[in-house]
């Protein structure tokens, strides 16, 4: 698993400012991203930023009368869009963790 790492070179705290770098550097990326899920054909929209943060809400105005309806469709649309922001958030993740390759490897 360490093949090819000269462990006696590795840094721990040089390597940690770079992953909190790197974390923080994703956050600021993310707020910029934007994920929207519809249902019910469009009568609830949610959109949120990549940090799962809720930006936008809209409810057509028939579900107002209708408070089961509405629930079920929040729900379904608040889990899709939460599945993309997660399916993001993993796949920055990934990303990161493939430019951490380079930690400690021999010049």
């Amino acid at each position: 698993m360490f093949d090819g790492m000269d462990l006696s070179k590795l840094n721990l705290n040089e390597m940690m400012n770079q992953v909190q770098e790197l974390a923080e550097k994703a956050k600021e990326e993310n707020s910029s991203k934007m994920f929207t899920a519809k249902a019910g054909g469009g009568m609830v929209e949610i959109s949120i930023n990549g940090n799962s943060e809720v930006v936008d809400l809209k409810i057509d105005d028939s579900l107002m009368d209708d408070k089961d309806s509405l629930q079920i469709l929040l729900i379904s649309c608040m889990n899709d869009v939460l599945k993309q922001s997660d399916e993001n958030k993993k796949m920055m993740a990934m990303n990161m963790m493939g430019g951490m390759g380079s930690f400690g490897q021999k010049s």
